[in-house]
């Protein structure tokens, strides 16, 4: 009886022990994120240390199988790793760190795409680690257009880091996509007078749903667009989709399917469900409902734009902006698209999404689209609202011989720039005879 029970209490020793299969470091602006991968769930805890800054991290009952090598320890506050066995059982981590830290942990469950996994997130208490701050564009006070404002385009590459988001035909990572997508749409609008682009995520980490909205709302952005590159079971479904918040769910199954499948992102990456109408007042309530109804009556005409562009390069899943409860839209006063650039379940899409030349040219019809609605709709205030309203008053100009655009300009009162920009000239050059326009005096 003896042997059996010894024998029962070592194979249940054995089962329960915790092999750390993987290790992963991520970094973003404003913090580090190191994952374990276990092959089971571990009870664990962590304590800091001081002089020299260190931080410790027991697992129970479990052993390391990583060699910990490939880890990028150059940047972030952690310049060395190393383990040791306690009592023959129990694993202690130590990081010898750069700086103090804040450190949270925590286990995340299984889930299609990782099994047990076990987080510890550091966030350097020191200023030599800043958050990434998104300020207000530099406003140059020497000519009097520039007194107004950009417009602010808040580019939201979806997923990152621990979450890689769909993985397509021939292993091609969303996450990748996605982000090659945002910079050269980036690049785009920089060069674009009255614009400034803010990307969300400029590197390959995870953020949360809430903290992606967060940004955006900080750079006072006047609009939020989230870029994914989806797969769905059958590979057949092809097709490039823009979307919009739904107050009163999906406009078809697809929509909701993708909803659905976008929102689990954040179990994904450890943070919490976001709610947007829990534990408030009525007025509060009234307020809320009425800024989201307007926002999302400008995401619906620009989405559709942006759309319609997009048809220039790509086949249409469908023609008409869908809508559905994306967890990333619920911005009540910023206008939110999610663009579905394609689906990587596809073949043929998952070729062409893979390439830089097809995903500058998604890039630049997402940029026509915002372009082309902001020129007609500018918020108050903008540069390119001081452009409509000279716009909008405007007659014909014949050139005639000795006339240079800086005289023209200066007759005008107007800058040279503006002229350009009303007359789709690229260059300075005009000829004798040409007709442009000009602001009414």
């Amino acid at each position: 009886m003896r042997t059996v029970l010894a024998v029962l209490l070592i194979a249940f020793s054995y089962v329960s022990l915790a092999d750390v299969q993987g290790v992963r470091l991520w970094h973003a602006p404003d913090s580090s994120r190191l994952v374990f991968d276990l092959n089971t769930g571990a009870d664990h805890k962590i304590f800091p240390l001081s002089s020299p800054n260190r931080l410790v991290i027991d697992i129970d009952n479990s052993k390391m199988l990583d060699s910990l090598k490939n880890l990028d320890l150059d940047v972030g506050p952690v310049k060395k790793m190393r383990w040791a066995m306690r009592d023959h059982k129990d694993l202690r981590i130590v990081l010898d760190l750069r700086e103090a830290v804040d450190a949270k942990s925590f286990p995340l469950s299984p889930n299609k795409q990782y099994g047990h996994r076990l987080v510890v997130d550091l966030v350097p208490k020191s200023d030599s680690f800043k958050p990434l701050e998104i300020t207000q564009p530099v406003i140059d006070a020497t000519q009097a257009e520039s007194m107004k404002r950009d417009i602010i385009v808040a580019i939201d590459a979806g997923h990152g880091g621990e979450d890689p988001g769909a993985i397509g035909h021939g292993g091609i990572y969303e996450k990748r996509v996605v982000l090659a997508i945002a910079k050269k749409l980036e690049a785009l609008l920089k060069k674009e007078k009255g614009f400034t682009p803010k990307l969300i995520r400029t590197g390959d980490y995870y953020i949360g749903l809430r903290e992606r909205t967060q940004k955006a709302r900080k750079s006072n952005a006047d609009l939020f667009i989230s870029i994914h590159a989806d797969a769905f079971s059958s590979h057949r479904a092809s097709g490039s989709s823009v979307f919009a918040l739904s107050q009163r769910g999906a406009t078809s199954e697809a929509a909701r399917w993708l909803a659905d499948k976008e929102n689990s992102s954040d179990l994904i990456g450890g943070v919490g469900g976001v709610s947007l109408d829990d534990k408030e007042d009525l007025l509060a309530g009234v307020l809320l409902d009425l800024s989201m109804t307007a926002s999302l009556s400008v995401s619906l005409d620009l989405g559709q734009m942006v759309l319609n562009s997009m048809g220039g390069v790509a086949k249409l899943h469908k023609r008409r902006v869908e809508q559905a409860g994306f967890a990333v839209l619920k911005s009540p006063d910023i206008p939110s698209l999610l663009i579905e650039t394609g689906f990587l379940s596809n073949p043929g899409e998952a070729r062409k999404l893979k390439t830089s030349s097809y995903q500058s040219q998604m890039a630049a019809a997402i940029h026509k689209g915002i372009k082309r609605y902001f020129m007609q709709f500018p918020p108050p205030g903008t540069y390119l609202a001081s452009i409509k309203n000279k716009s909008d008053r405007i007659r014909e100009y014949v050139i005639a011989p000795g006339d240079t655009l800086s005289v023209i300009a200066q007759r005008h009162s107007v800058s040279m720039s503006t002229l350009k920009q009303l007359n789709g000239l690229k260059n300075s050059i005009i000829r004798v005879g040409q007709v442009i326009k000009v602001p009414a005096s």
